[in-house]
């Protein structure tokens, strides 16, 4: 049925095919064809559908090569816990299906208010991913999210989308000045934790390549140098995510414009 899925979006998305298209004309080096913006949806209606069988567990039959697990285990045996860093990039459920062979308990954080039906039937189908999460829109989050780490536990964020109004970092991404939200390396600079990026790349039917790569043991943002400091981590950020959709240019699901977004610096003024 995905040929169907990928069709009906075509038609009807018309912000995502839009989003779709300036993107892939980034990445490509060329203007994208409609070809190109149908290979988008269609590997990530089949992200969608991988889902389901990583969530029910239901995940024999897929190949899912790992490297980098050496780097997770040594940053967990501080006893200081993680946050896991990724981004809208292939499957975050390969990672969590890696994650549920391990002895370490993995929490989501993310804003649940901007789920989309996809993501509601996900939760219903396993409740236990919905008890995993952290919803960034309660009073509490932050709290609990002290408490996980606290724990020795995993906390996943994507920093490649924005929330409401969260404050942004500019920085170079694909040729020109993308906007990325601050949050995730404020909350690792405040929590003084390990930043370990990640990322479940979808490389065929049924295949996945999971990759965990050290970011920083901590993240430090001297107050003198806020911003400047806040940009060098963001650019390594967004280095890291290039590399990733210049090797894997179809499995990038932000479909968002984060290059005409309005950079805020973090006392909420535009520079």
């Amino acid at each position: 049925i995905l040929p169907f899925i990928t069709l009906y979006f075509l038609l009807t998305a018309r912000e995502g095919r839009r989003a779709s298209r300036q993107y892939l004309g980034r990445v490509l080096g060329r203007p994208a064809r409609l070809a190109d913006v149908a290979r988008h949806f269609h590997t990530f209606a089949a992200a969608i559908l991988d889902r389901v069988f990583f969530l029910s567990g239901r995940d024999r039959g897929y190949r899912i090569d790992t490297q980098g697990l050496d780097c997770v285990h040594a940053v967990m045996a501080q006893g200081r816990g993680c946050i896991l860093l990724g981004a809208h990039i292939g499957s975050f459920e390969a990672l969590r299906s890696v994650g549920r062979r391990s002895p370490f308990a993995v929490r989501v954080l993310m804003f649940r208010r901007n789920a989309g039906a996809p993501t509601r039937l996900l939760e219903q189908l396993a409740p236990e991913f919905a008890s995993s999460i952290i919803d960034i829109g309660e009073p509490d989050a932050m709290l609990r999210v002290h408490e996980s780490l606290a724990r020795n536990e995993l906390v996943g964020m994507l920093g490649d989308r924005a929330p409401g109004q969260e404050k942004t970092v500019s920085t170079p991404f694909l040729g020109a000045q993308a906007a990325f939200p601050a949050g995730p390396l404020l909350v690792a600079a405040m929590l003084d934790v390990p930043v370990i990026l990640c990322s479940g790349v979808r490389t065929g039917h049924r295949r996945y390549a999971v990759r965990f790569e050290l970011l920083a043991q901590r993240v430090t943002i001297p107050r003198a140098r806020r911003a400047q400091a806040l940009g060098e981590w963001m650019g390594r950020y967004a280095g890291w995510m290039e590399g990733l959709c210049h090797a894997h240019p179809y499995n990038w699901f932000n479909f968002h414009d984060v290059w005409n977004t309005p950079p805020q610096t973090p006392n909420g003024r535009t520079p």
